[in-house]
C-alpha cells in the first residue's frame, strides 16, 4: 500500500530483522509494543512470525513502513481488529529515531485510516496515546482524530500503569484521505 510518494506499507518480512534490532534499542518502543526488549535473532524472528499470525488469523493488519527510495524499513503501523464485533478497531504506530520528524507516521496513519474507514468500513477507529507524547497526539489530530478523554491507569507500560488519552475517528466523520466514508 502506498503511503504517499516516499513510503510504502507492506507485510513484515524476515529481512526486517535490522529494523527490529534498532527498535529493540529504543528506550520506549519495547515498552509499548511486542518488540523484544533484548534483541536476539530468535526473538526478532518470533516477532515477525507473530505479525504473520495476526494477519492470518484476522486479529489485525501489521505493516512495516518502508522508505521507497532505498527500501529501508523505518517503522511499523498496525490496525488491530480485536474489538471489531463492537464496531471499533484500534491503531498503533512507531518509528525508529532516525525516521521521526519527517512526516512518515502522518503519511502511514493517513493511509491506514483511509483504508480502514473507506475500504473496510470500520465504524470507529481509536488511538491510545500517553499524554506526554505530544508529537503523536499532533499526528493523530492532523489526520482527523479527536481527543475524547483521558483513561486513568489504562495500560501497563514497563513497570507502571499509565494514563492514556483516547483519540477517535468515526466512519461518519469522513476519512482523512478525502474519500467518502461508507456507512455500516
Amino acid at each position: 500500500m502506498s503511503a504517499g510518494p516516499d513510503f510504502v506499507l507492506r507485510p513484515w518480512e524476515m529481512s526486517d530483522l535490522p529494523l527490529i534490532r534498532e527498535a529493540a534499542q529504543d528506550p520506549y518502543i519495547p515498552l509499548i509494543t511486542t518488540i523484544p526488549s533484548r534483541y536476539s535473532v530468535q526473538a526478532a524472528e518470533a516477532f515477525v512470525r507473530r505479525q504473520w499470525e495476526r494477519a492470518a488469523t484476522g486479529a489485525g493488519y501489521p505493516f512495516a513502513i518502508v522508505r521507497s527510495r532505498d527500501r529501508r524499513p523505518v517503522g511499523a503501523i498496525g490496525l488491530w481488529l480485536r474489538d471489531l464485533p463492537e464496531g471499533r478497531a484500534s491503531l498503533g504506530y512507531w518509528l525508529t529515531a532516525s525516521a521521526r520528524g519527517q512526516g512518515v507516521a502522518r503519511a502511514a496513519l493517513r493511509t491506514v485510516t483511509g483504508w480502514a474507514l473507506h475500504d473496510l468500513g470500520v465504524p470507529r477507529l481509536q488511538l491510545f496515546i500517553e499524554p506526554w507524547n505530544t508529537a503523536s497526539a499532533r499526528i493523530a489530530e492532523d489526520v482527523g482524530f479527536r481527543r475524547e478523554g483521558l483513561l486513568h491507569g489504562w495500560q501497563q507500560v514497563g513497570d507502571r500503569r499509565r494514563d492514556m488519552a483516547v483519540y477517535a475517528l468515526l466512519n461518519t466523520d469522513g476519512p482523512a484521505d478525502g474519500r467518502a466514508a461508507t456507512t455500516n
